[in-house]
């Protein structure tokens, strides 16, 4: 497997919150990597597009994402783990990675984000001639 991506997270880590976060989230993260490049799918759920930041800076893929978690005004909460804050990632990506070309996409609380391999990393098929 090759090292594209680093995952190393210090879980009482708060350092790099959002800004005017009470507390940053952890998002679980899964990454696949293939021969064209690394999909992160990360569980965002109560976060809306207009909420979400996703960019690469430094090297570095950032996922920052407000959580609002409303409750109708009949209802009173007798226990609630989660009201609000933020999720918080931080991604070290490898020069193999094309930054220039990533996409990514918000779908019930699932957040998708390709980064391709630029085309110098890509495996090519060298022909032999006889």
């Amino acid at each position: 497997m090759n090292t594209s991506v680093n995952t190393q997270v210090n879980r009482s880590e708060t350092a790099r919150r959002p800004a005017g976060a009470d507390y940053a989230l952890l998002p679980a993260v899964d990454i696949i990597e293939d021969q064209t490049g690394i999909t992160l799918t990360a569980d965002v759920p109560g976060v809306s597009k207009d909420n979400l930041n996703v960019r690469v800076e430094g090297g570095h893929l950032l996922i920052d994402a407000g959580i609002s978690i409303s409750v109708p005004d009949d209802l009173n909460v007798l226990h609630a783990e989660v009201r609000g804050g933020s999720y918080h990632r931080s991604f070290a990506l490898s020069s193999e990675l094309d930054t220039a070309a990533v996409e990514a996409s918000l779908k019930d609380g699932v957040l998708t984000i390709r980064v391709p391999r630029t085309d110098r990393a890509k495996p090519r098929r060298i022909e032999v001639r006889s």
